[in-house]
C-alpha cells in the first residue's frame, strides 16, 4: 500500500482547515458531525479528532476532511494533530465511519420544482463549494423561498451569504421562475 498523504489546504472560511487525503474517505455524499456525541454515532475518525480538543465541527467528504475550530488561536498545534490523527486512523485501515451513519434519501420525494432545485444543486453547486471544503443541503421549498443547510467551510464562512445570494439565488431564479429567495438554516 502507498504512503498516506495528508495535505491542509486553506478555506475561504477562516476557522476551517480542509485537509486533502490520497485515500477515499466516503464513497459518496457528505458527512457532517457538529459534537463529540454525533461523532461517537457515526465515525471513529470524527471522534478521535473531536478528543483533540478546539475542534467545532468535522465533514467528511470523498477525499478530504474539514474540520472547523473553535478558535484560529491553537491553529499551528491543531494542524499538526489533526493531520496525524487522519494519517494514523487511515493507516491503520480503520473504518471512517460506522455502519449506517449515513442515510440514503432514496425514499424522499420532491415535487416538480423541488426535483429542478436539487439537481442543480447536485450537478453545480455541491461539486463547487466541495472543492472549499463544504457542502450545501437542500432542506425544503416554501412559498417560492429555497432553505439550504450550510455544511463544513460553508458553515459561518463570512462569503457564503454572498455565495448564497449572488451565486446560486440567481442562478436558481433563472432556472426555476418559481424561486424568489435562497435563505440559509
Amino acid at each position: 500500500m502507498s504512503e498516506i498523504y495528508v495535505d491542509l489546504e486553506f478555506t475561504p472560511n477562516p476557522d476551517s482547515l480542509k485537509y486533502l487525503v490520497n485515500r477515499s474517505i466516503l464513497t459518496k455524499g457528505t458527512l457532517f458531525l457538529s459534537s463529540a456525541e454525533e461523532a461517537k454515532e457515526k465515525s471513529e475518525l470524527a471522534e478521535s479528532l473531536f478528543q483533540l480538543g478546539g475542534i467545532k465541527s468535522v465533514m467528511l467528504g470523498a477525499g478530504f476532511v474539514t474540520v472547523s475550530l473553535q478558535s484560529q488561536d491553537e491553529l499551528h498545534e491543531l494542524n499538526e494533530k489533526i493531520t496525524e490523527c487522519i494519517r494514523a486512523h487511515l493507516k491503520e485501515g480503520r473504518p471512517v465511519v460506522k455502519p449506517g451513519a449515513i442515510q440514503e434519501s432514496t425514499d424522499q420525494t420532491f415535487s416538480e420544482v423541488e426535483q429542478k432545485i436539487v439537481d442543480f444543486l447536485n450537478a453545480e453547486v455541491r461539486p463547487a463549494v466541495a472543492m472549499d471544503g463544504g457542502d450545501i443541503q437542500f432542506e425544503s421549498f416554501q412559498e417560492g423561498v429555497v432553505y439550504l443547510k450550510m455544511q463544513g467551510s460553508c458553515s459561518g464562512c463570512p462569503s457564503s451569504l454572498m455565495t448564497l445570494k449572488e451565486g446560486v439565488e440567481s442562478r436558481l431564479k433563472t432556472l426555476v421562475p418559481e424561486v424568489k429567495e435562497v435563505v440559509p438554516v
